[in-house]
Parts: C-alpha cells; structure tokens; sequence
C-alpha cells in the first residue's frame, strides 16, 4: 500500500462530524487570533449602534441608543453578543467577549455550508466546501461588531432550507423556510431580497423540469398560501398603525427616498456583478454559470441546488446594486458575499461525477463570461478609502496600484488575470479538477492577508480610529469616575474630532448624553442640540445642568478638570451644575479645525487672572510644501509664534495670558502665515474651495 494510499485511507476512517468539528475550532482560533487584532472599532457609526444595542439589552431589556427607544436595526445581532455586556464590566474585556462570539457564531458558517454542499457532493468535497466557506477574506468580519457575523451563517441555513423545500415540498420544510426568511429579516432587513428569490423558485424549478403551472404550485400551497397571508396581515397592521409600508425597511428605510433609474440600477449591477465575480476567485464563478447554463441535471438534489442558487443570487445582488446606485455610490461587496458558498459548492461539483454537465458549451460560455467581466470594474472610481470596508477583493489591486501602476494600465492587468482564472478552468484535466479549489483557496489566504495587513488594510483602519479618538486608556473615563457615573459630552460639532465621541462612548460605559454645539451630520445617533446664551449653554431655553462633562479641545467648562486625553484635546470636569463655557473661539469654519477665510483666530477666555494658552497646530502636506507661521498676540502685543513643519502630526505654541485691562477676560490674536485654496493647488482632485490657514486642534489654558 503506498503512502498516498495509507493516508487517505486513515482520513477516511475519521467520521465527518470530526472533520466538519475540527473545521469549526480551527476557524474559531484563527478568527479570535486576528480578531484581537482589531484594536477598536473602526467601521462608525455602525459597530457603535450595534454595540450601543447590545449594552441596552443586557442592562435594561430593552434596544435604545443614548436612552431613546430603537426599533429600527435588525435586533437577533445586539441579542447574540450582548451577553458580553452583561458578564463583563471593563469594556475592553467587553470587547474582547464580542469579538469571541463573532468567531464561534460565523464560524458556524462551516456547518450549514456542510450539509448544502452534501446534498450534492461526496462527503470528502462537502467538507472541502466547508473549509472554504470559512477561509473567505469577509470572515475578517469577525473583529468588527457588524450583523455579517450572524447574516453569514443564517443565509447559508436558509438556502439550505431552501435546497431541502425544492427537492421534497412537504408543509414542515415550506413552514420552516419561511419562518428561516423571517428570522434573517429581523437579523438584517436586507433578507427582504429572500422574500421574490424564494416565491420564485419554484416556478423556475418547474420550467427547468418542464412541468406546467398547476403542477408547480400544487405541491408549494402551503408556502405561497401562508407568503400571501402573511403579507396581506403585515400590510393591514402597518396600515393600522398609520405606518408608512417603507416603515417595515427600519433604519433602511431612507433607501426609499431617492430617485432610482433603470441606468444607474444596470450600470451598479454590471460593477457589483463583476466585483463579485472577482470576490470568489473567478473560477467558482465560472462554475456557478456553467451551471445555470445547464440546469437540466439528472440528479433532482443537483437540479433543486441549481434554482435555489439561481433564484437566490440574482435577487440579492440586483437589491444590492439598486442601493449602492443611489445611497452610497460604491460597491457593496459586504452585502453580497453571503452567497460565496453557492459559488464553491458549484466549483466542487466539477469533481464529483455528473454534478455538472460534461458539454463544453456551457463552460465555455461561463469561462469567457467570468474572464472578461472584471475589465468592467472602474478601479480609478472605486478603488479608495471605502474598500477598506466595503469591497475587500479591490485592496489586493489597490496594493498593485501603489508599486506604480495606473489604473488604466491595471484595468487590463486585471482583465489578464481573470482571463487566466477562466482558461484554468475551462482548459484544466478533469482528472486535476481538485486543483481548482486548491487555488481558489489560495487566492483567498492572500487576498486576506493583504485585507488584514495590507497599507490599507482593515488593522491600519483600527488603529487610525483609536488614534483619532483616544491616545490613552480606552476606558479612561470609567476609571477616572467609576463605570456607574453618569458622563455628558458636550461636543463642539467638529467633525475632525467626531472619533472622540465614538471612541470614548463605545470603551466607557459612564458615557451618557451628547450635547451638541454645532450643526455637524456626522453623528447619526441620538444629540440634544444645545446653544450658546451668553456664556451658559442652554437646550430648549433652559439652561442645562450636568454632574460629569466630557468636553473636546475647542471647548472648556467652568468646573474642575479630573481626567484629560492630552492629544485629542478631550478633557473630562467635575461641574456639579449649571454649564457655562469660559471660552469663545473665531475664525474657524464651523464644525472644523482649520482656520479661514481671513488670517486672524481669536480666543477668549471668562475667569481669566494670567496664566498661559498651549495651543496644539497642524497643517496639511498635500497643501503646503514649507512651514506655516502662526504668530499670537496679547493685549495688542507680539507673545509667540510658532512654525508648522508640513509632515508634522502637531506643533504646540505657549502663549502668556494676560486679562485686559479692569477684567477678568484674557484675549488671544493669532495671525497665520498665507491662505491657500485646495482648488487652487489640486485642481483635478480637489473639490475644496475655501481659504485655510492652519489647524487648531486645541486649546489648553493653565492658570
């Protein structure tokens, strides 16, 4: 016997629970291994609402989001991971527990995809598809406090469901995928897409098999007639309810807002289309389209998998699309790599006989089709900042692109390459088929290792969200007050500084309320608005009372400073009553850091006897190339200047304070160098039309 022989042999005598086990703890491990990587959350404001969700459920019993009652977000994901909320205090160890859930829960995944792929396919390929369901680039979701964690797997169990209707159509099976389709709706309402794939199956199924229409509905009575009913009964109480229908979309339900064309629709279906095609590996793909090319297979198990994926995936990825064309403008790879395990058990199939058809045509067809689609892909337009979180299969591009190839010249390269991917796969032995998935497990170790680790990857993004919102102990604020305090923020409105927000609600559990200053959009959760009335701050003509306030670094309070995050500028005070800001800043834009359109700055400052003002500067290396001067002066006189190194992160000017005379009040001018205009100095990339100066980042007085 030889050696090769001995060892398939010993692999097969191993039962394919302990496999399919084995599969599932090693994704676990590995997930909670680069899940740890994450170091804060990064994809805002979404993983805060969740996260937000989770820590309501498990204190109270009840979803809100800063004390207001939510009903709009999909409530099976906050449920799965608030447990960790509730076991834990420290919200980095919080943190962590999450993390933990999303690796064991998609990891999962690996289950359902098992049985799919077993309805077609020998045990030994079924196992094969797990593997890889579980080794796709978007299982980095794990580290992100996202409902792909719970989605993943619930839309693998319900095409499973579906598969198992299709094939045996008894009351239980139609019952049961329909209360699976429920389930995904209140997990993501996106699942909406679920409800035509699954009407429509059936019908496809019975022209694919060449029955008539009575015959067809027949056997699904029960799932069409409790789809109608339940649909007429969810449309009367919505009604009731003086409820609009676009009100069943929850907080999607802005989607219903714009102005949606044909051309835009099919212009996004062509680039999601393509991205997708790209997303798997080509290949898979390729056979995904073979057989939909071929779906009149002996095997009823093949001919059920084959609708099911067919009705299934156009749905999705058209309902995907219609969004991206007018909502976001980018390609939403996370919305549509649930259906990659249809994709990979097609693949398979290639190696298991007569699972896919052995006439050329069709593959042919699917090969040249899945070869040329991606040349489709405008990268110059999409390959950017969002795809870091929205479309991992561009990154690996993106990183090409940084070694000095345009993207007019990388368009052909990538067209190269999935032409290749379609010629292996038209061209290679049917005897090496096994080599397919090989390589299409390979892309996908690589491709994650560039969406992980890569210049642009998601660990660079975590990293920059932690930076941008806190440069010291996460959960600072608890342990400055206590978790069980109760922390206002009362925020500037500056964008620039919106991660200080984020950051310090999400790793403190004493974080409370958001008073809002300015008029910024960026936040999307719950704010009071509040007003400045002389030096109080008021929200509906009252003025407002606080015990703990976090305040950013243009903004300061009388009360006594206890904690502060020097870099950010975020200090927190102990005020015991009314608030009343000591200080007044013009000069900037609004909502901004960057001084404009006139060179002056001025700062005030109440309860003012002497004393010095550090003031925390930057500038812009894509707009200045030398230093920028800022030059201060007190009471009329010259009190410091400071020059501001293009490339570097901040530069401190301290100013000596002095109250003008008979006051308690001391005044700061700041006179910045030259003001420059991005238009001007970017005319093809910038859109940015004003005069800046300088960024003031913050303001520290010391008396």
């Amino acid at each position: 016997m030889s050696v090769v022989t001995a060892v398939r042999a010993r692999a097969s005598a191993v039962p394919a629970w302990a496999w399919l086990t084995g599969i599932v703890v090693v994704s676990i491990v590995v997930r909670i291994a680069l899940a740890h990587r994450m170091v804060a959350p990064w994809i805002m404001s979404d993983e805060l609402i969740y996260s937000e969700l989770a820590k309501s459920l498990a204190a109270t019993g009840h979803f809100s989001l800063r004390g207001v009652p939510s009903n709009g977000y999909g409530f099976v994901y906050p449920a799965v991971i608030a447990p960790a909320w509730r076991l834990f205090t420290a919200m980095p160890t919080v943190y962590t527990a999450a993390k933990v859930i999303n690796s064991v829960v998609m990891s999962l995944t690996a289950v359902p995809a098992y049985f799919l792929a077993r309805r077609v396919l020998r045990p030994a390929l079924a196992l094969a598809a797990a593997a890889l369901s579980v080794a796709i680039p978007s299982m980095l979701f794990t580290g992100m406090l996202m409902t792909e964690n719970v989605f993943y797997p619930l839309f693998v169990v319900v095409a499973l469901a579906l598969v198992m209707t299709l094939e045996r159509p008894t009351p239980l099976r139609q019952i049961l995928l329909l209360a699976l389709c429920g389930l995904a709706y209140v997990t993501r309402a996106q699942a909406v897409a679920l409800v035509p794939a699954v009407a429509i199956a059936p019908i496809v199924l019975g022209i694919v098999e060449r029955r008539g229409v009575r015959g067809v509905l027949r056997p699904f009575a029960t799932l069409y007639g409790i789809f109608a009913g339940g649909v007429v009964l969810v449309l009367l109480d919505t009604i009731a309810r003086g409820r609009s229908i676009y009100s069943l979309l929850g907080a999607y339900r802005a989607a219903t807002t714009s102005s949606y064309t044909a051309s835009g629709i099919l212009r996004y279906l062509l680039y999601h289309v393509a991205e997708l095609d790209l997303a798997v590996g080509v290949i898979p793909f390729a056979a995904l389209l073979a057989l939909w090319l071929a779906p009149r297979s002996p095997a009823p198990a093949v001919r059920a998998f084959t609708v099911a994926s067919l009705a299934i995936v156009p749905w999705l990825v058209l309902e995907v699309a219609a969004f991206a064309s007018e909502q976001s403008g980018r390609i939403e790879e996370r919305n549509m790599f649930y259906v990659t395990p249809l994709a990979l058990i097609a693949l398979l199939g290639l190696a298991e006989n007569g699972a896919i058809t052995r006439n050329r045509r069709p593959l042919v067809v699917a090969a040249a089709i899945a070869g040329v689609l991606p040349v489709f892909i405008p990268l110059a337009r999409f390959v950017g900042p969002s795809a870091t979180s929205d479309t991992f299969a561009l990154l690996p591009w993106w990183w090409v692109q940084d070694q000095g190839i345009h993207f007019d010249t990388l368009r052909w390269v990538v067209l190269l390459v999935a032409l290749a991917g379609g010629a292996i796969f038209l061209f290679l032995p049917r005897r090496l088929a096994l080599v397919l998935p090989a390589l299409v497990g390979a892309y996908f170790v690589a491709t994650s290792f560039v969406v992980e680790n890569g210049r642009h990857g998601i660990h660079h993004a975590t990293l920059n969200s932690i930076f941008a919102g806190i440069d010291v102990r996460p959960d600072w604020i608890d342990h400055a007050v206590g978790s069980n305090a109760k922390v206002d923020y009362l925020w500037s409105g500056n964008n620039n500084l919106v991660y200080t927000v984020w950051e310090n609600e999400f790793f403190n559990r004493s974080f409370d309320l958001v008073y809002n200053l300015g008029s910024s959009g960026s936040d999307v959760l719950p704010e009071i608005p509040v007003a400045r009335r002389g030096n109080d701050v008021v929200a509906d003509g009252r003025v407002v009372h606080a015990t703990y306030v976090l305040a950013d670094g243009t903004t300061e309070l009388r009360g006594k400073v206890i904690a502060q995050d020097k870099r950010p500028g975020v200090r927190l005070y102990r005020i015991d009553g009314p608030l009343v800001l000591l200080t007044h800043v013009t000069g900037l834009y609004a909502n901004d850091t960057w001084s404009g359109p006139t060179r002056n700055v001025s700062y005030q400052r109440l309860d003012c006897t002497g004393g010095k003002l550090a003031v925390s500067l930057s500038t812009d290396a894509n707009l200045y190339t030398s230093d920028q001067t800022v030059t201060a002066y007190v009471n009329g006189k010259r009190a410091g200047e400071a020059k501001i190194p293009p490339d570097a992160p901040s530069t401190n000017l301290t100013v000596p304070l002095h109250p003008s005379p008979g006051t308690h009040t001391c005044l700061v001018r700041f006179e910045t160098g030259p003001l420059l205009n991005p238009v001007h100095v970017h005319p093809k990339t910038s859109t940015d039309n004003r005069l800046l100066g300088a960024h003031f980042l913050s303001f520290t007085y010391t008396p």
